[in-house]
């Protein structure tokens, strides 16, 4: 990137006093006297346990949170930018936000459309929105051309062109939440570097929600944490991050190639040709735990979704051993719904693309319903116990963190002792202590007996669950 005076901006100062808000239905709040001053120019880290707050503040900061009918708010937030200018945020300062889920800011048909729609709604000349375009995308790295269908993007590419149109809009105050979650190991440090580079010759402040640190050493300089919604510590980013690390992982119990080839296949592509990627022939040995890695947008999700029954394959073999069908006949996709249930559960890189009810209690009774069986109250009591969700079970699904919808998502699909389970992203959203406590369960499950299947860039994932490990490559 040549000239970087094409995205500067104004720098912004961030001001909380006695900030609060709780969502409607919720009884407690999801942020509480919030008092917080980010300078001009700072670089901070948004940390905290999944379902502290730390989205909810971003929503607050960008001026996204919502209307009076959505929640009930005290006190203020104020920016402040280089001119002196002091309004609520949502007004006339620009504010970056690239929010947990890159499908809810996809705009536009065509990618370079989709980059610059927040320079359009500043009113930008033509010229200079194209400008503004064209670096921007050079920024975030290599990625697609600006005519490139938008919904042929996978969900790590949606993310670069959430922060392409971020770096577009030249904004004095860029906030990110999760922004490398859903990214291959290539992509993140693209996307780090690219933001860095932003705010150094910017100077623009930047405000990150991220359970990866380490990602951002040399970056981040501040960070301010967050606990039930209130501020519990406020101090140098090395420090926290230090005190936050993962830990008490178990142990991928790897398959030697002897050991793969007498085990038993759970299910099998040959030569699966699907919408995306190119054909792949892999096969997930039962009772173990795979994990599939590879760049965004080799088609791994459109494997594992083709697998699982939720997508038609364009040629190609699917294998499903006998003792995952027991008697259905056909490929998944062919199958009911109330015989998947019980065979193969499936976990979306989009949890709210599963949700379909009004609380979380009647979300985990939904399988047994379609299953006409009775709920299985003892099985669905342990998974609330140990994904966390005890506190949750009268709140609306889509009311949920990031975090807390990715654990309510894996509980769903493990309410009716699939065979199977596929996972995409599992480990999206999750804080340090629920990290641990989700790998220890889906350790646990291969261990007695359950395959699964995991989509994942963590290498700590890989490290505890990589029992067996795929490679897909794009075309």
């Amino acid at each position: 990137m040549s000239d970087f005076s094409t995205l500067a901006g104004n720098a912004t100062k961030i001001t909380a006093r006695g900030f609060g808000w709780t969502h409607a239905g919720r009884k407690q709040p999801a942020l509480a006297d919030i008092d917080l001053v980010i300078e001009p120019g700072e670089r901070v880290l948004l940390c905290g346990d999944s379902g502290s707050g730390k989205s909810t503040l971003l929503a607050a900061m960008a001026g996204v949170l919502g209307s009076d009918e959505e929640g009930t708010r005290t006190g203020e937030i104020l920016l402040e930018d280089s001119t002196g200018m002091v309004e609520e945020p949502g007004r006339s300062i620009p504010v970056g936000l690239v929010l947990q889920d890159p499908d809810s800011q996809v705009i536009s048909a065509r990618v370079g459309d989709d980059i610059a729609f927040g320079c359009e709604n500043l009113a930008y000349p033509r010229e200079e929105i194209w400008r503004r375009v064209a670096a921007a995308k050079d920024l975030v790295g290599p990625f697609v051309p600006l005519d490139f269908p938008t919904e042929r993007l996978s969900g790590g590419q949606k993310q670069r062109l959430a922060l392409s149109g971020v770096i577009a809009m030249g904004a004095g105050v860029v906030l990110l939440d999760e922004p490398t979650a859903n990214l291959d190991p290539e992509g993140a440090r693209d996307v780090v570097r690219a933001v860095s580079a932003l705010v150094e010759e910017t100077g623009a402040t930047l405000v990150v929600v991220e359970h990866q640190h380490a990602a951002w050493k040399g970056v981040l300089e501040r960070a301010v944490e967050l606990d039930r919604g209130r501020i519990v510590s406020d101090g140098p980013f090395a420090e926290v991050a230090q005190r936050r690390q993962v830990e008490g992982l178990p142990q991928a119990r790897r398959l030697g190639e002897a050991e793969l080839a007498g085990r038993e296949a759970a299910l099998w592509s040959t030569d699966l040709v699907t919408r995306y990627g190119p054909p792949c022939t892999i096969s997930l040995p039962a009772g173990s735990s795979t994990v599939i890695t590879g760049p965004n947008g080799a088609g791994k999700s459109t494997w594992l979704m083709t697998m699982a029954g939720l997508l038609p394959a364009k040629s190609g073999e699917i294998g499903v051993a006998e003792f995952v069908r027991r008697g259905v006949k056909g490929p998944p996709l062919r199958w009911k719904s109330r015989e998947l249930a019980d065979r193969i559960g499936f976990v979306f890189q989009n949890p709210e693309h599963q949700f379909v009810a009004r609380t979380v209690a009647e979300e985990l009774l939904v399988a047994p319903k379609v299953m006409r069986v009775d709920p299985p109250e003892e099985r669905i009591a342990q998974l609330v116990e140990s994904l966390r969700l005890e506190h949750l079970l009268d709140a609306n699904p889509f009311t949920l963190s990031g975090g807390e919808k990715r654990r309510l998502s894996v509980a769903t699909a493990l309410v009716t002792a699939p065979e199977v389970l596929l996972l995409d992203e599992p480990t999206f959203g999750q804080d340090p202590q629920t990290f641990v406590e989700l790998v220890r369960l889906l350790r646990q499950l291969a261990d007695d007996g359950t395959t699964i299947a995991s989509i994942t860039h963590d290498p700590l994932f890989i490290q505890a669950l990589g029992d067996h490990r795929v490679e897909v490559h794009g075309a």
